[in-house]
Formats: C-alpha cells, structure tokens, sequence
C-alpha cells in the first residue's frame, strides 16, 4: 500500500507527537504508511480541505471525524 500524500504536511506528527516518538511510530506505520483511508485527519481533509482539521483530532478518532464531516 502506498503512503499518504499529507503525511509530509500532516501537522499531529510533524508538531504534537514530537515527545512521544514511541506513539508517533505506531500511528504512522498504523496509518501514514498503512490504511491511511482509515485515518480520522486524512478523512476530514479529502472531505472538507486541509484546514477543517482539527489539531486534537487522533489518526484513530473516527467517531469524532464522522461528525465533523456530517456537520454535527
């Protein structure tokens, strides 16, 4: 499977994640470098742009994802 085309630009692991390296590992090869159509960020970006994202929102937050992309 091919990496994700945010993961460059993705700011929770080029800014938050950057004291936990252990984490910030695991979600990438999880996520970056996996099924990164499952990331809760890559799925609220392809749906409503880059900047709808929320800092605090985890790779793994889908129900949180599914709600800001259905506007509740």
């Amino acid at each position: 499977m091919a990496d994700c085309d945010r993961l460059a630009t993705c700011l929770f692991f080029n800014d938050r994640l950057e004291n936990m390296p252990a984490v910030a590992a695991l979600l990438r090869t999880q996520y970056c470098h996996g099924d990164f159509r499952a990331c809760a960020r890559f799925r609220v970006a392809a749906k409503l742009g880059s900047t709808n994202v929320p800092e605090t929102l985890f790779p793994q937050d889908s129900t949180t994802a599914d709600h800001i992309v259905a506007g509740t």
